[in-house]
């Protein structure tokens, strides 16, 4: 397949964040850089977008343990997965009034779609939930065995879902691309895939306009570029690059600047957490 226009680099450091509590979500809106730690207050850090300077910390109260945050410039909100309360919580970032709806499932990765709604991976159900920005659920997709649990999904204009999918334990992970009705079309990794080794764990997605597909590799410490089609082009980001594990992205497709959080883990526990940017 022929790529128009597309170049693909090896990204280069430009800044990193100030290290402190593990980050759990990465988000920029209108200049400002959004950073979600774990602490007491389940505070979100905001930052100026050029000169990386702390500007204020958001608070966002009735939060437990958390998965993913994403924002939505038509809605002016961001949303949070929480992980224990199985719910998303609304942030209006006009008045930052905070609201949330249930999921009914465990929530994992959180998108948001061209039509402004809200995709959920559900990892114990198994599914892909649809919301709107007030939490009425339009749709749910349930996914075949093979792809358990969905840790984060991103719907292309197509229609078509990307999912990553896998848990250290698991003896399948990838990234997969989904039709409406929830069989896999394509697929990065599993069974007999020839370009990967067994620790890839993919647990994050980013998607440019194009539909190359950014994958945050948890294991072996790295980004991945995979074509449409989902072929491996490159290491965007590598371990040295960025040191701990990364577990969430966030790609600014105006600037070429890939958000990536990383996390150090210790005894399987997550002792510290950063943002690094990427130029790519």
């Amino acid at each position: 397949m022929n790529y128009v226009n597309t170049v693909f680099v090896v990204g280069s450091v430009l800044h990193t964040l100030p290290e402190g509590n593990d980050v759990w979500g990465v988000t920029s809106l209108d200049n400002l850089i959004y950073v979600l730690r774990c602490k007491t207050s389940q505070e979100i850090s905001v930052y100026d977008i050029d000169s990386y300077r702390l500007l204020r910390r958001l608070n966002v109260p009735r939060l437990g343990r958390m998965s993913d945050m994403t924002v939505c410039a038509y809605n002016v909100c961001i949303y949070i997965s929480g992980y224990n309360d199985n719910c998303v919580h609304r942030v209006a970032l006009s008045s930052d009034d905070v609201t949330e709806w249930s999921v009914n499932d465990v929530a994992l990765g959180l998108s948001v779609t061209d039509t402004y709604t809200v995709l959920v991976s559900c990892g114990e159900a198994q599914k892909i939930k649809e919301f709107t920005t007030n939490g009425k659920l339009l749709c749910q997709i349930k996914l075949p065995h093979e792809v358990m649990p969905p840790q984060h999904s991103i719907q292309l204009p197509s229609g078509e879902i990307i999912v990553s999918h896998g848990e250290p334990t698991d003896p399948v992970r990838g990234v997969c691309l989904i039709g409406s009705n929830g069989h896999v079309l394509k697929s990065y990794g599993g069974p007999g895939s020839q370009q990967i080794n067994n620790n890839f764990m993919p647990i994050h997605l980013a998607v440019d306009r194009n539909g190359f597909v950014f994958v945050a590799d948890f294991i072996n410490c790295r980004v991945l570029l995979l074509s449409p089609d989902l072929t491996y082009i490159r290491e965007v980001v590598s371990r040295q690059q960025l040191k701990w594990n990364p577990m969430r992205l966030f790609l600014d497709v105006d600037r070429r600047r890939l958000y990536v959080a990383v996390n150090e883990c210790k005894d399987s526990e997550y002792t510290a957490g950063r943002v690094v940017v990427i130029s790519v």
